[in-house]
């Protein structure tokens, strides 16, 4: 299952932009990962917002399409815990309820230092079954 994951995020330009690597992916869960640039911060340093939203809201989707098949976020809300500083972030996303048509998950995201994972943001979405 990873390796059509993988396949997957490859076929993602923008995730290949950022650099986005898929490290785990199983049913009811998925792991994605990014390393730190200079290019992904904002003016104080911090890992910018919008970096860490696209990585929590691209592992909900995963995680719930590891369970619906191909999906797409229908909304989900973020609460930023603190400023990521670090090497790399890692999202871990979980599905808490799922039906035929739609998963209810959510999705922590760390930022990994020399002092470990601290949490930076959690989000929780909706994701909907599409049928193309």
């Amino acid at each position: 299952m990873l390796d059509y994951g993988k396949k997957i995020l490859r076929e993602q330009p923008f995730s290949m932009l950022l650099g986005a690597e898929l490290t785990e992916f199983d049913e009811g869960k998925a792991e994605l990962s990014l390393v730190i640039r200079d290019e992904l911060t904002q003016n104080f340093g911090f890992v910018h917002g919008g970096v860490l939203s696209y990585l929590a809201d691209n592992c909900i989707t995963f995680s719930a399409a590891s369970v619906l098949g191909k999906c797409v976020t229908s909304e989900y809300k973020i609460n930023y815990v603190r400023p990521a500083i670090g090497k790399s972030l890692i999202a871990r996303s979980t599905v808490l309820s799922s039906g035929k048509r739609q998963a209810t998950c959510e999705c922590k995201v760390y930022a990994l230092g020399e002092k470990g994972e601290k949490l930076v943001a959690v989000a929780l979405g909706t994701i909907s079954k599409v049928d193309v």
